[in-house]
Protein backbone atom coordinates (compact mmCIF):
# COMPACT_ATOMS: atom_id res chain seq x y z
CA UNK A 1 0.00 0.00 0.00
CA UNK A 2 1.44 3.60 -1.17
CA UNK A 3 1.60 6.15 2.01
CA UNK A 4 -1.33 8.21 0.39
CA UNK A 5 -3.41 4.77 0.49
CA UNK A 6 -2.42 4.12 4.15
CA UNK A 7 -3.20 7.75 5.23
CA UNK A 8 -6.66 7.88 3.64
CA UNK A 9 -7.46 4.21 4.73
CA UNK A 10 -6.68 5.42 8.45
CA UNK A 11 -8.61 8.76 8.39
CA UNK A 12 -11.50 7.39 7.12
CA UNK A 13 -11.39 4.94 10.10
CA UNK A 14 -10.79 7.50 12.37
CA UNK A 15 -14.05 9.68 11.43
CA UNK A 16 -16.30 6.46 11.38
CA UNK A 17 -14.53 5.51 14.97
CA UNK A 18 -13.67 9.30 16.72
CA UNK A 19 -17.48 9.83 17.22
CA UNK A 20 -20.16 9.89 20.44
CA UNK A 21 -21.95 6.76 19.62
CA UNK A 22 -18.53 5.32 20.24
CA UNK A 23 -18.38 5.92 24.12
CA UNK A 24 -21.28 3.32 24.75
CA UNK A 25 -19.01 0.53 23.97
CA UNK A 26 -15.74 2.01 24.83
CA UNK A 27 -13.87 2.03 28.43
CA UNK A 28 -14.17 5.88 28.23
CA UNK A 29 -18.16 5.27 28.80
CA UNK A 30 -16.52 5.50 32.53
CA UNK A 31 -15.30 9.02 33.25
CA UNK A 32 -17.69 10.11 30.72
CA UNK A 33 -20.31 9.57 33.53
CA UNK A 34 -19.08 12.53 35.93
CA UNK A 35 -18.96 15.91 35.09
CA UNK A 36 -16.28 17.50 38.07
CA UNK A 37 -13.11 17.63 36.19
CA UNK A 38 -11.37 15.78 39.42
CA UNK A 39 -13.99 12.88 38.86
CA UNK A 40 -13.50 12.65 35.89
CA UNK A 41 -9.79 12.86 35.93
CA UNK A 42 -10.18 10.19 38.73
CA UNK A 43 -12.71 7.92 37.01
CA UNK A 44 -10.46 7.85 33.63
CA UNK A 45 -6.84 7.05 35.47
CA UNK A 46 -9.13 3.97 37.32
CA UNK A 47 -10.44 2.65 33.97
CA UNK A 48 -7.39 2.97 32.42
CA UNK A 49 -5.69 1.11 35.19
CA UNK A 50 -8.54 -1.89 34.31
CA UNK A 51 -7.87 -1.84 30.60
CA UNK A 52 -6.89 -5.46 29.85
CA UNK A 53 -9.32 -8.35 28.92
CA UNK A 54 -12.42 -8.27 28.29
CA UNK A 55 -14.24 -5.30 27.21
CA UNK A 56 -17.59 -5.62 28.83
CA UNK A 57 -15.51 -7.50 32.18
CA UNK A 58 -13.85 -4.59 32.66
CA UNK A 59 -15.99 -1.97 31.92
CA UNK A 60 -18.30 -3.63 34.41
CA UNK A 61 -14.99 -3.72 37.10
CA UNK A 62 -14.67 -0.05 36.26
CA UNK A 63 -18.47 0.93 37.23
CA UNK A 64 -18.58 -1.01 40.44
CA UNK A 65 -15.29 -0.03 42.00
CA UNK A 66 -16.58 3.68 41.54
CA UNK A 67 -19.82 2.86 42.35
CA UNK A 68 -18.47 2.04 45.99
CA UNK A 69 -17.75 6.03 46.00
CA UNK A 70 -21.23 7.51 46.01
CA UNK A 71 -19.95 11.23 46.57
CA UNK A 72 -17.58 10.66 43.34
CA UNK A 73 -14.02 9.58 43.44
CA UNK A 74 -12.76 13.47 44.17
CA UNK A 75 -14.68 13.60 47.12
CA UNK A 76 -14.31 10.12 48.41
CA UNK A 77 -10.52 10.39 48.80
CA UNK A 78 -10.37 13.80 50.24
CA UNK A 79 -12.86 13.01 52.83
CA UNK A 80 -11.51 9.13 53.84
CA UNK A 81 -9.01 7.66 55.91
CA UNK A 82 -7.39 4.24 55.93
CA UNK A 83 -10.15 2.40 57.33
CA UNK A 84 -12.21 3.29 54.56
CA UNK A 85 -10.39 1.95 52.13
CA UNK A 86 -10.10 -1.22 54.03
CA UNK A 87 -13.50 -1.85 52.09
CA UNK A 88 -12.00 -2.34 48.54
CA UNK A 89 -9.52 -5.05 49.52
CA UNK A 90 -12.47 -7.52 47.85
CA UNK A 91 -11.79 -5.68 44.74
CA UNK A 92 -9.76 -8.06 41.72
CA UNK A 93 -9.60 -7.79 38.26
CA UNK A 94 -7.60 -9.86 36.64
CA UNK A 95 -3.93 -9.74 38.21
CA UNK A 96 -5.23 -6.07 40.01
CA UNK A 97 -6.15 -7.20 42.98
CA UNK A 98 -7.55 -5.66 46.72
CA UNK A 99 -3.85 -4.75 48.00
CA UNK A 100 -3.14 -3.11 44.66
CA UNK A 101 -6.79 -1.32 44.56
CA UNK A 102 -6.20 0.08 48.03
CA UNK A 103 -2.72 1.01 47.28
CA UNK A 104 -3.90 3.11 44.45
CA UNK A 105 -6.62 4.61 46.07
CA UNK A 106 -4.07 5.86 48.64
CA UNK A 107 -1.26 7.19 46.00
CA UNK A 108 -4.39 9.39 44.50
CA UNK A 109 -5.09 10.36 47.52
CA UNK A 110 -1.88 11.71 48.30
CA UNK A 111 -1.28 13.25 45.08
CA UNK A 112 -4.83 15.50 45.58
CA UNK A 113 -3.67 16.43 48.93
CA UNK A 114 -0.24 16.98 48.61
CA UNK A 115 0.69 17.73 44.78
CA UNK A 116 -2.19 19.42 43.37
CA UNK A 117 -3.48 16.58 41.68
CA UNK A 118 -3.06 14.61 38.43
CA UNK A 119 -3.21 17.24 36.08
CA UNK A 120 -0.51 19.38 38.10
CA UNK A 121 1.57 16.51 38.50
CA UNK A 122 1.09 15.22 34.84
CA UNK A 123 1.34 18.83 33.32
CA UNK A 124 4.84 19.58 35.93
CA UNK A 125 6.62 16.63 34.43
CA UNK A 126 5.74 17.54 30.77
CA UNK A 127 6.74 21.52 31.61
CA UNK A 128 10.03 20.17 32.78
CA UNK A 129 11.20 18.79 29.89
CA UNK A 130 8.97 18.95 27.32
CA UNK A 131 7.95 15.81 26.51
CA UNK A 132 5.30 12.96 27.60
CA UNK A 133 8.13 10.43 28.22
CA UNK A 134 9.34 12.83 30.74
CA UNK A 135 5.77 13.40 32.27
CA UNK A 136 5.25 9.87 32.54
CA UNK A 137 8.49 8.99 34.79
CA UNK A 138 7.43 12.15 36.54
CA UNK A 139 4.21 11.11 37.84
CA UNK A 140 5.77 7.33 38.23
CA UNK A 141 8.27 8.38 40.68
CA UNK A 142 5.15 10.42 42.59
CA UNK A 143 2.57 7.40 42.44
CA UNK A 144 5.84 5.43 44.10
CA UNK A 145 6.74 8.29 46.51
CA UNK A 146 4.87 6.30 49.57
CA UNK A 147 5.03 3.09 50.66
CA UNK A 148 3.78 0.46 48.49
CA UNK A 149 3.50 -2.90 47.89
CA UNK A 150 5.78 -4.53 45.22
CA UNK A 151 3.43 -6.51 44.15
CA UNK A 152 1.75 -2.97 42.64
CA UNK A 153 5.08 -1.66 40.74
CA UNK A 154 3.31 -4.24 37.87
CA UNK A 155 0.34 -1.74 37.16
CA UNK A 156 1.68 1.49 36.13
CA UNK A 157 4.21 0.93 33.39
CA UNK A 158 7.69 1.37 33.39
CA UNK A 159 8.58 2.88 30.20
CA UNK A 160 12.41 3.81 31.72
CA UNK A 161 12.42 -0.20 31.25
CA UNK A 162 10.95 -0.25 27.77
CA UNK A 163 7.74 -1.26 28.74
CA UNK A 164 4.65 0.16 26.46
CA UNK A 165 2.58 1.82 29.01
CA UNK A 166 -0.37 1.31 26.79
CA UNK A 167 -2.94 2.01 29.81
CA UNK A 168 -1.18 5.02 31.17
CA UNK A 169 -1.04 6.90 26.98
CA UNK A 170 -4.80 5.80 27.32
CA UNK A 171 -5.50 8.00 29.89
CA UNK A 172 -3.41 10.30 28.64
CA UNK A 173 -4.98 10.32 24.85
CA UNK A 174 -8.51 10.76 27.06
CA UNK A 175 -7.80 14.06 29.53
CA UNK A 176 -5.42 15.76 26.95
CA UNK A 177 -6.96 15.16 22.92
CA UNK A 178 -8.72 18.12 21.74
CA UNK A 179 -11.28 17.97 19.09
CA UNK A 180 -15.30 18.69 18.51
CA UNK A 181 -16.71 15.51 18.57
CA UNK A 182 -16.89 14.56 22.37
CA UNK A 183 -15.01 11.46 23.08
CA UNK A 184 -11.77 12.51 24.68
CA UNK A 185 -12.17 15.25 27.54
CA UNK A 186 -9.29 17.98 26.21
CA UNK A 187 -9.21 18.99 29.91
CA UNK A 188 -5.39 19.21 30.09
CA UNK A 189 -2.76 21.60 29.25
CA UNK A 190 -0.60 19.86 27.28
CA UNK A 191 -0.21 19.82 23.60
CA UNK A 192 -2.05 16.98 21.82
CA UNK A 193 0.97 16.93 19.29
CA UNK A 194 3.21 15.69 22.03
CA UNK A 195 1.15 12.46 22.79
CA UNK A 196 2.42 9.04 22.20
CA UNK A 197 0.23 6.33 20.98
CA UNK A 198 -1.00 3.87 23.31
CA UNK A 199 -0.02 0.46 21.68
CA UNK A 200 -0.98 -3.09 22.53
CA UNK A 201 -0.97 -6.64 21.14
CA UNK A 202 -4.22 -5.69 18.48
CA UNK A 203 -2.85 -2.29 17.36
CA UNK A 204 0.33 -3.54 16.66
CA UNK A 205 -0.72 -6.12 14.68
CA UNK A 206 -2.50 -3.42 12.58
CA UNK A 207 0.10 -1.50 12.47
CA UNK A 208 2.94 -3.80 11.23
CA UNK A 209 0.16 -5.32 8.64
CA UNK A 210 0.02 -2.04 7.20
CA UNK A 211 3.57 -1.05 7.32
CA UNK A 212 3.62 1.16 10.22
CA UNK A 213 5.91 -0.90 12.02
CA UNK A 214 8.71 -2.48 12.17
CA UNK A 215 9.89 -3.34 15.57
CA UNK A 216 8.58 -6.74 16.27
CA UNK A 217 7.93 -6.01 20.31
CA UNK A 218 5.51 -4.27 21.31
CA UNK A 219 7.38 -2.15 23.90
CA UNK A 220 8.55 1.61 24.19
CA UNK A 221 10.78 1.57 21.27
CA UNK A 222 7.59 0.64 19.02
CA UNK A 223 5.81 2.95 20.83
CA UNK A 224 8.17 5.53 19.59
CA UNK A 225 8.38 3.82 15.95
CA UNK A 226 4.59 4.06 15.42
CA UNK A 227 4.39 7.80 17.44
CA UNK A 228 6.63 9.52 14.90
CA UNK A 229 5.62 7.81 11.63
CA UNK A 230 1.70 9.26 12.81
CA UNK A 231 2.95 12.22 13.16
CA UNK A 232 4.25 12.23 9.45
CA UNK A 233 -0.11 11.77 8.87
CA UNK A 234 -1.15 14.56 11.15
CA UNK A 235 1.78 16.49 13.33
CA UNK A 236 -0.98 18.31 15.39
CA UNK A 237 -2.92 15.28 16.44
CA UNK A 238 -1.16 11.97 15.61
CA UNK A 239 -3.49 9.96 18.51
CA UNK A 240 -6.36 10.14 17.00
CA UNK A 241 -5.17 7.31 14.55
CA UNK A 242 -5.79 5.21 17.47
CA UNK A 243 -9.31 5.08 16.60
CA UNK A 244 -8.79 3.67 13.54
CA UNK A 245 -6.10 0.96 14.41
CA UNK A 246 -8.64 0.15 17.06
CA UNK A 247 -11.38 0.12 14.41
CA UNK A 248 -9.60 -2.41 12.01
CA UNK A 249 -8.61 -4.63 14.79
CA UNK A 250 -11.82 -5.06 15.70
CA UNK A 251 -13.54 -5.39 12.14
CA UNK A 252 -10.86 -7.92 11.01
CA UNK A 253 -10.63 -6.42 8.01
CA UNK A 254 -8.08 -7.51 5.31
CA UNK A 255 -5.71 -4.58 5.33
CA UNK A 256 -3.76 -5.36 2.28
CA UNK A 257 -6.89 -4.43 0.05
CA UNK A 258 -7.48 -0.80 0.74
CA UNK A 259 -11.02 -1.03 -1.85
CA UNK A 260 -12.47 -3.43 1.10
CA UNK A 261 -11.78 -1.21 3.51
CA UNK A 262 -13.18 1.96 2.97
Amino acid sequence: MKTSEIKNLLDTYVDYFNRRSFIASDPIQVPHSFSKREDIEIAAFLTASLAWGQRPVMIRNAFSLLESMPDGPHQFLMESDADRFEYFLGFKHRTFNGVDCVFFLTSLQNIYRNHGGLQTVFEEGYSAAGNIPAAIIHFRNIFFNIPFPRRSLKHIADIEKNAAGKRINMFLRWLVRKDDKGVDFGLWDIPPSALYMPLDLHSGKVSRELGLLKRSQDDWKAVQELTFRLREFDPKDPVKYDFALFGLSALGKNYNHVEQLV
